[in-house]
């Protein structure tokens, strides 16, 4: 492990290159990028990716929900790979970052093995996970959860965006649905860098964030039904008002994650009202409730609580309810060796760090279920992510891939 030394980083330039290239690919309106999962623009993307990773000597595997693996072999034909990637996907109104920066930091830890003739005992696997974001088909995290076992193939085939096309349809369309089966690959470890999209690091002046937990969390979708009705000639003691039912419940929501403080969160983000008249008070809304901590008691209480009360105001207004849980894991442990390796690398390259949880799910809190496996986390600019505004600085990404190079090295070990 002598190899390892501070002298040993990445090509910064390169790898800002290759983000910004890659953001060309379903540009947004604003600056960032739009490039949904599963739309022409994911297919432009990936096969870019693609390009890239077959020039850097890798060999290609694709799994039936789409999930791209980049295989840069290593000396031990025996040896389960050590897994590294994110996400290529994005939100609507995404940044050029979230989920891209893991995918290409680990491309360019490849590559800069291959420019220093650096070899591993451990074959070394660049993955781009399909729909981390959720975004067009709920649950996020979808096709790592299925390759973890906490969804089922058909169950995630059947996801419907806001337009009724399926995943499994949309995924054989843009031509990237493989042939292995999901989850049959075994891993040694699993690594992911991505942006903190929190404004923790910032505000703290650290480079690098060592990530030892991922916040639990709920999706519950909540059905209101009302009756629509003229919202000029129905007197207001004869409404049935789903839409109003829905702001108080929102209301309660904002309550419960306050008494639950510290570590705990909750809000709306979607919700879509019919017919959505001006002039027509709604017969149905839904809207999905996001609650997450990093305590699974504390997790399961606010559930339970959410659930239960917003029952009782919509039955008080008599508006029906309905409540489906459409996303969730629990909080994750990652593995204190690879923690470990994060922050010895962190201190290796002189690189300020702190210990922090990740408020945000990603793919890595589903691969812990299969193998070790941590994060490593760099700032953004006011922590602002889903959103084409996100930014982050060249020597950010640089210092969070010269960390996750050599945490990577220490556990595919460096053959002399």
């Amino acid at each position: 492990m002598a190899a390892l030394t501070g002298n040993l980083t990445v090509n910064g330039d390169r790898l800002w290159d290759s983000l910004m290239e890659m953001a060309k690919i379903g540009p947004g309106i604003a600056g960032g990028c739009n490039r949904q999962t599963l739309t022409d623009e994911d297919a432009e993307g990936r096969a870019l990716f693609k390009s890239w990773c077959d020039a850097a000597g890798m060999t290609m595997g694709v799994d039936t929900m789409g999930n791209m693996f980049m295989t840069r072999e290593g000396t031990d034909p025996d040896a389960l790979p050590i897994y590294v990637g994110s996400h290529l996907d994005t939100q609507p109104t995404g940044g050029k970052y979230d989920g891209v920066l893991g995918v290409l930091g680990a491309l360019e830890a490849v590559r800069t093995m291959n420019d220093l003739g650096i070899k591993t005992k451990h074959p070394i696997v660049v993955v781009n996970w399909t729909n981390e974001e959720g975004a067009r088909f709920a649950p996020a995290m979808l096709a790592s959860g299925v390759f973890a076992g906490m969804h089922t193939q058909d169950y995630a085939y059947a996801r419907t965006d806001l337009d009724g096309k399926s995943f499994g349809d949309e995924l054989a369309r843009i031509g990237w649905k493989g042939d292995e089966e999901v989850g049959a690959r075994k891993m040694h470890a699993y690594y992911e860098l991505h942006i903190e999209q929190g404004p923790i690091l910032e505000a703290e002046g650290k480079d690098i964030g060592v990530v030892t937990h991922c916040q639990g969390l709920w999706w519950l979708e909540f059905t209101l039904t009302g009756k629509e009705a003229h919202t000029g000639s129905t007197p207001m003691p004869l409404r049935v008002n789903a839409g109003l039912a829905m702001s108080r419940i929102l209301e309660m929501v904002q309550e419960v994650a306050m008494k639950n403080q510290p570590n705990a969160v909750g809000g709306v983000g979607q919700m879509r009202f019919s017919p959505n008249s001006r002039n027509v008070l709604p017969g149905k809304v839904v809207f999905t409730v996001d609650i997450r901590t990093p305590d699974q008691a504390k997790l399961d209480a606010m559930r339970a609580e959410i659930e239960t009360r917003g029952a009782e105001i919509a039955a008080e207004l008599g508006v029906g309810c309905s409540v489906e849980a459409v996303g969730h894991f629990d909080p994750v442990t990652f593995a204190p060796d690879l923690v470990s390796n994060v922050r010895n690398a962190a201190e290796r390259l002189g690189y300020s760090h702190m210990n922090i949880i990740s408020g945000a799910g990603h793919d890595a809190c589903w691969a812990a279920r299969v193998a070790p496996a941590t994060m490593v986390m760099c700032p953004c600019v006011d922590g602002l992510s889903h959103n084409e505004a996100e930014e982050i600085s060249p020597e950010w990404a640089k210092a969070g891939t010269d960390v996750l190079l050599h945490a990577v090295l220490e556990s595919a070990v460096i053959v002399e």
